[in-house]
């Protein structure tokens, strides 16, 4: 099968035949349908994180079953599915204390399958699967609790993004940091995620939805997913504009979507006393946000993480299915650009660039 595999840092993926095992127990055999371009996984390709190399990315994903293991029940042939880059073991201390987002057994193994190997490969070199997903390929094998069942007739575009900025974003504002009706919040970068977030945060009926960027066309972008209003920060003080716009308290809820030391520490800032501060970006390995102890304490802000929106992918990724079918959430919207695998360096390239919306790759 054709795949994009990543063999060095700060190099172009290269797309070339590499080879698929067949799955093993417990495991999805599946064809690829459409994967997101998201930068999660240009940090890898930056070298921001790190990954076992060589790999195939792509954790953002939709696919069609091809064929299923021993003991898989859950899914068959034919059959649709959101892709879960967290698919929870279901038997760890957080998948049963229904926390499967920090499922301690897909911490451990990473970018290998359950049992510690992998499926890819090319002549006598083993290729490891980012997130267990690895959609910028043709194929994939993947885990059944990776596999959350769509009906046929859903976008399968649409699917892919629920497979991560959607939850990401929407699980943030509602399920993270439950923001309230009523309420002020402010998102600090307004990329695939962040557009998320404002959907979030309009959902749960916020009065004023902030939206902060460096980018004035993403700000604008960022209007038709809830914003009520933009902040540039590349040209005003964008903790004393949100200041000035919620009469000198702050925001309530504050989000850091962009993945930074500096928007971390932007983003505690422009939350008011008792606010509540949720970190959604992956910020570059070794950096750390310094916030004052004292003002923690004396303002009493909260200060929390968001992984994968806090989602439990088998319950919340039906629930945005059916927020989208309703109306309640756009996710047509959110794409603007679409490639082939083939122009998957070019799709990184206009996301480094600035280009707003989000950019899939279609494999149907």
């Amino acid at each position: 099968m054709k795949a994009a595999v990543l063999y060095e840092y700060n190099q172009p993926l290269v797309i070339e035949e590499i080879e698929l095992e067949d799955p093993k127990a417990g495991e999805v055999h599946v064809n690829i349908a459409a994967a997101g371009v998201c930068r999660s996984d240009y940090h890898f390709m930056k070298g921001e994180a790190r990954i076992a190399l060589p790999t195939v990315l792509g954790h953002e994903g939709s696919a069609i079953v091809k064929r299923v293991g021993e003991g898989v029940t859950s899914v068959k042939p034919g059959d649709h599915v959101i892709l879960s880059f967290v698919p929870g073991c279901g038997r760890c201390h957080f998948c049963l204390i229904g926390r499967s987002n920090l499922c301690d057994a897909h911490a451990a193994t990473g970018p290998y399958m359950y049992d510690g190997t992998t499926r890819l490969y090319k002549g006598e070199q083993r290729i490891s699967h980012m997130g267990k997903v690895a959609c910028f390929a043709e194929e994939a094998v993947v885990p059944e609790a990776g596999c959350v069942p769509v009906s046929s007739d859903f976008p399968m575009d649409v699917a892919a993004l629920i497979g991560c900025s959607a939850t990401t974003g929407i699980g943030a504002a509602i399920l993270t940091a439950a923001v309230e009706a009523g309420s002020t919040v402010a998102v600090v970068g307004c990329g695939g995620v962040g557009l998320n977030v404002l959907q979030g945060a309009r959902l749960a009926n916020a009065g004023r939805i902030i939206a902060v960027d460096i980018n004035e066309g993403k700000l604008e972008f960022a209007m038709k997913f809830g914003a009520t209003h933009a902040v540039n920060a590349s040209d005003e003080d964008a903790v004393a504009r949100v200041m000035e716009i919620t009469g000198g308290l702050g925001a309530d809820y504050t989000f850091e979507v962009f993945g930074s030391a500096r928007t971390v520490e932007t983003a505690y800032a422009m939350a008011r006393k008792g606010g509540t501060v949720t970190v959604v970006g992956i910020a570059p390995m070794g950096e750390e946000a310094s916030i004052n102890a004292v003002s923690l304490t004396r303002n009493e802000k909260v200060l929390k993480g968001s992984y994968y929106g806090s989602a439990r992918p088998p319950v919340e990724f039906p629930r945005l299915v059916e927020m989208y079918r309703s109306g309640k959430i756009d996710l047509d919207g959110l794409i603007t650009r679409r490639y082939r695998l083939e122009q998957i360096n070019e799709a990184y390239d206009d996301l480094d660039r600035g280009d707003v919306g989000r950019g899939v790759i279609t494999f149907q």
